[in-house]
């Protein structure tokens, strides 16, 4: 039998490659995604003709109950699960002095609920396996990011979460980490501020969604098991550099 995933935020960016690495190893999928159903049935079929399965569900994580409705619906599926990755984040840049006690309570709520809220059903779909839980951060979780201020408090919070639900699962023979990537590029290449990041990074180059995967990868690889609690910067050497 195929190992089993759930990877939120999985339709598009990091989630996607998440997902397509997964696939290509053999293990099912489930994205869970928010909003764009056409989206959604895209990515499913960009991942079709892989060794693992992919289906779409659409969630409100940010909902009390939300994430557990997904791993309830995991556990109609599948009866067990062997890998979370919680990728769904939902970025809209402000100055510091214009952001809105709702806008900072949505973006904290969307980064520790799905995790916090549905701990006791992640540890109950992973007893007895070798379960990987795996949460996307961001170098704005420990550095000022221009108008990135609701999302980097709420990383923050999420990066912390991590190490405390890493003590709690650890017992179980689960493991609980995160990576944090510095920008990520896009389909358009490096133009203006983008261009000057990627020329101070080492290794020469922005960060993609598929160097994400790879790292997210690693933590789910059995000879992980002995990593937790961690956060796991991915950036190409750009937060050695001082300037």
């Amino acid at each position: 039998m195929n190992p089993k995933a759930v990877v939120t935020g999985g339709t598009r960016g990091v989630g996607l490659a998440v997902a397509r690495r997964l696939c290509a190893e053999g293990t099912d999928v489930l994205l869970v995604h928010a909003h764009d159903s056409a989206t959604a049935r895209d990515a499913v079929a960009s991942l079709s003709g892989l060794p693992g399965t992919a289906a779409a569900l659409r969630a409100d994580l940010r909902a009390p109950g939300g994430a557990v409705r997904v791993l309830d619906e995991v556990r109609a599926r599948w009866g067990v699960l062997d890998v979370f990755v919680h990728a769904a984040a939902d970025f809209h840049p402000a100055a510091t002095l214009d952001v809105s006690l709702r806008s900072a309570r949505d973006d904290l709520s969307l980064a520790v609920s799905p995790l916090l809220g549905a701990a006791a059903s992640l540890a109950d779909l992973m007893k007895g396996r070798p379960g990987r839980i795996v949460a996307v951060s961001s170098a704005g979780a420990r550095q000022a990011v221009r108008g990135y201020l609701t999302q980097g408090v709420a990383k923050a919070a999420l990066e912390s979460l991590v190490r405390y639900l890493a003590v709690e699962f650890a017992p179980l023979g689960i493991t609980v980490n995160a990576v944090s990537p510095s920008k990520i590029a896009t389909a358009s290449g490096p133009v203006g501020p983008e261009a000057a990041l990627a020329a101070r990074t080492p290794a020469g180059r922005l960060t993609t969604a598929e160097d994400v995967a790879g790292a997210v990868m690693l933590l789910c690889h059995p000879d992980a098991g002995w990593v937790h609690g961690q956060v796991l910067t991915v950036d190409g050497g750009l937060s050695l550099v001082a300037g």
